[in-house]
């Protein structure tokens, strides 16, 4: 599993001077309004960069300004984010600073580099751009390009990630990183006709969708391609619902696929339109903490939404699980979900006095003696780790 060990943010929203060490799995918890939330957008932010997407969604949002922090004094957005080299070598870093410019914006500096080792030495420049211009990149033969700037190549509003030619292991490895880490998994419609309740057609899935449009024929290529994926997924549901025996997936119409919900206390098989919203978002989370298509990094904001208290225990359990495979990075407001994490597992998310969120990983807050008399939930509740609205 590949993800990013350090993220670097200032000028984004409640993020003024964020500097956060990454793991495999990432908790978020503090009040509302801290920034916990901006921690998922802005690594969003670099996804769509990566794909060539920056400018719609810059414009999306309103323009760079409404991206900012408001304090009156900024007019740049900058993010370093930090990877380990796949073959372990020092790691990878990337600089992107996005300044105003007028009504729009400039590329003002971005930099992917490889960091020197401890006998020091100048960092290895995989790319280097500056006010909108790409300058240099290295080839597949470790040669310098300079001024790669060309007619029908280079957009300005664009990143220079997102169009050199790759080039090098360490540029292939952190752009695809980012491009296939583009969704933030928000709280899901269970509405009567949301896609979660209708039938979808069949055809290849490898992710349920951000929106489980996808959950059916998901679930379908899990149960044909690799049955021990569908059959964890099983194993989860019979461990939250005590009368659950299996899923069945009959077709529904031509070429599209429904979910029959067999329960051992039930004549007959419950459908989507039947189940209740904290059934269908946790099969919803359970399929894709299964799905063989999780990207390297996977945002999901507040999973506890509409979930037993009981069930958030097999949900950890299942964020765990997926952990070794995707680098989770997880925000929510739930202090039962937060009694089931380690301290590793844990950011505390608090407001500086100049307004700028501020976070500290569990491990770091020497809790071990609170350990044995309290669970963390408790101290979060007790305000002895933070994280807590001020009053």
């Amino acid at each position: 599993m590949t993800g990013f060990t350090r993220l670097q943010v200032s000028g984004y929203r409640r993020l003024r001077n964020l500097d956060l060490a990454l793991g495999p799995m990432n908790v978020l918890i503090g009040a509302n309004g801290v920034g916990k939330s901006s921690v998922l957008e802005v690594i969003f932010l670099l996804a769509l960069s990566a794909n060539g997407l920056l400018e719609t969604d810059i414009t999306q949002h309103g323009g760079l300004p409404s991206l900012l922090t408001q304090d009156g004094r900024t007019d740049t957005l900058r993010v370093t984010v930090e990877m380990a080299a796949p073959s372990g070598e020092t790691p990878i870093r990337y600089d992107l600073r996005i300044a105003g410019a007028g009504i729009g914006y400039v590329i003002a500096q971005e930099h992917l580099a490889q960091l020197p080792g401890a006998s020091g030495g100048e960092p290895l420049r995989l790319i280097d751009a500056q006010q909108g211009h790409i300058h240099s990149y290295l080839d597949g033969r470790m040669q310098r390009i300079d001024q790669a700037r060309r007619p029908g190549f280079h957009r300005p509003l664009e990143t220079a990630l997102s169009q050199v030619p790759i080039s090098h292991e360490y540029h292939a490895a952190f752009r695809e990183t980012l491009r296939n880490a583009p969704f933030i998994y928000h709280t899901l419609d269970v509405s009567l006709r949301a896609p979660i309740r209708l039938p979808q057609p069949l055809q290849p899935a490898r992710v349920p969708g951000t929106e489980a449009s996808l959950l059916l024929p998901c679930l379908y290529t899990m149960r044909e391609t690799e049955r021990n994926r569908f059959d964890a997924v099983e194993d989860a549901l019979r461990a939250a619902f005590p009368g659950f025996d299996r899923l069945d997936l009959p077709p529904a119409a031509a070429g599209s696929l429904t979910l029959a919900w067999h329960d051992r206390t039930l004549a007959r098989p419950l459908y989507p339109h039947q189940l209740s919203e904290g059934t269908l978002r946790f099969l919803w989370l359970a399929t894709l903490l299964q799905s063989p298509g999780l990207p390297p990094v996977t945002l999901i904001d507040e999973p506890e939404v509409s979930l037993h208290p009981e069930m958030l225990r097999l949900l950890v359990d299942l964020m765990r699980e997926a952990s070794a495979r995707t680098q989770l990075i997880v925000a929510t407001h739930s202090d039962r979900l937060v009694r089931f994490l380690t301290p590793d597992e844990l950011v505390v998310c608090d407001l500086a006095e100049d307004g700028g969120m501020t976070a500290t990983r569990g491990d770091a807050l020497d809790l071990d003696e609170w350990l044995k008399d309290y669970t963390l939930d408790q101290l979060w509740s007790m305000g002895q780790i933070g994280g807590r609205s001020r009053t």
